[in-house]
């Protein structure tokens, strides 16, 4: 039986911010991650606001020196269609620039960056099972050689993403409101030497017959990106073949990439992700929370994940520290309610896009520049900004904004 105070769950972005806020307010923290680092993670664009944690974190200097691709905005592309968003011209204060960052590299300067500030963090140790019906929380830990220890602690914070491991162990799983999409993608050397390409913005682009279907290409230092293409997987059909030949098939769908790809080098074997929208009974309980990934995934489109999960980072890291302080917490009102505000906005928008909606919105030409400023703060990940009115009422005022740009709108 080992024992620490806090013990963090995952290696990621969430679970490095939220051992370091921990640990910068005086606790001793624990860090488990399943994996070696440095290891492939999707995920590379991130928000302008997510900076704001990392930066509370003490990471920054550290990303700065690391030479990630600078982002300022994000794209937009169908067919003879494009436009942009400047998250340096938007509604709500804050950062407006941020990075496009290859993940196995960023996650760890900041997981190096916990372990600097005093975090203890090991490699290649996997939760195989979780307690919260006693005294204390406790976790049975295999580590790489096979051996198991238990480690008890006063709280316990999930931030392992995709491998949901309270999710799992506690049944705390439940069904997404999304529908199944899948993703196939990789990472290449671009060669683009287009002069209208701005390397410091996501390139978004829909698909000219199936607006269901779309690519992002992100680009890093160095030469090289990031792209991929979503969609269900009807629209996608048999891909019993070559993954490879199935996304370069589908990137030559798209006019757009196909006129700046021509002389890319396609070097790295293509993968696939699918099922990725994920959701829970509860983000939290007796003794444990749960952050970014490991609580819930919408969708990729508007690279909301990194900047969710270091939202919950904060949040869990001030609730944590206040609890173990002696104070009440109310988990509802302090962690999951205000969470969720910047959550159910990313969510309206992602259900907008694909029923067309906010493609529409994004693609208007004759758009007010301070409605753009407030939809552009948005996809910066200023989401939980309830002065911005499409913050403070997604869906309705989504809704009537995609009324009046609709396409027969304009010829009416």
């Amino acid at each position: 039986m080992q024992q620490h105070e806090i013990v963090v769950i995952g290696a990621g972005p969430a679970g490095a911010v939220a051992s370091t806020l921990l640990k910068r307010k005086g606790h001793n923290v624990l860090m488990l991650e399943r994996q070696q680092f440095p290891r492939f993670s999707i995920g590379e664009s991130l928000l302008a606001h997510c900076l704001e944690f990392v930066e509370e974190a003490g990471m920054m200097e550290a990303v700065h020196a690391a030479g990630f691709q600078v982002k300022n905005g994000a794209a937009f592309a169908c067919g003879d269609l494009y436009t942009d968003f400047d998250f340096r011209d938007k509604f709500t204060p804050g950062p407006g620039t941020t990075f496009q960052v290859e993940r196995a590299k960023f996650d760890q300067v900041l997981a190096n960056e916990a372990e600097r500030q005093g975090v203890e963090v090991r490699y290649r140790q996997e939760v195989v099972a979780a307690r919260f019906d006693g005294t204390q929380p406790e976790l049975d830990v295999r580590d790489a050689q096979g051996n198991e220890y238990t480690v008890q602690s006063h709280f316990v914070l999930d931030a392992s993403g995709y491998g949901r491991v309270l999710a799992r162990l506690c049944d705390l799983e439940k069904p997404s409101s999304l529908p199944p999409r899948k993703a196939i993608f990789t990472h290449i050397e671009d060669r683009i030497i287009d002069p209208g390409f701005d390397r410091e913005k996501i390139l978004i682009t829909v698909h000219p017959q199936q607006r269901g279907i779309w690519y992002w290409l992100i680009p890093f230092s160095g030469g090289r990106c990031s792209i991929g293409v979503v969609g269900s997987e009807t629209l996608f059909g048999d891909q019993s073949g070559d993954l490879m030949q199935t996304l370069r098939t589908l990137i030559d769908a798209a006019p757009n990439l196909k006129r700046l790809l021509p002389n890319a080098i396609w070097d790295t074997p293509a993968n696939t992700i699918g099922g990725y929208s994920a959701n829970v009974k509860s983000l939290y309980g007796p003794g444990y929370a749960l952050l970014g990934n490991a609580a819930e995934f919408l969708d990729p489109v508007f690279s909301s994940g990194v900047t969710i999960a270091l939202r919950s980072s904060k949040l869990a890291a001030d609730a944590v520290h206040r609890q173990l302080g002696g104070e009440t917490v109310n988990w509802q009102a302090d962690f999951t309610d205000p969470l969720m505000i910047g959550v159910e906005t990313f969510r309206a928008y992602v259900h907008g896009w694909y029923d067309g909606v906010f493609q529409d919105v994004v693609f208007y030409e004759n758009a007010q520049p301070d409605v753009r400023r407030m939809i552009s703060s948005i996809l910066a990940g200023y989401a939980w900004d309830t002065s911005n009115p499409f913050v403070a009422d997604p869906q309705r005022r989504l809704r009537v904004l995609g009324e009046l740009c609709k396409p027969t709108a304009l010829t009416v």
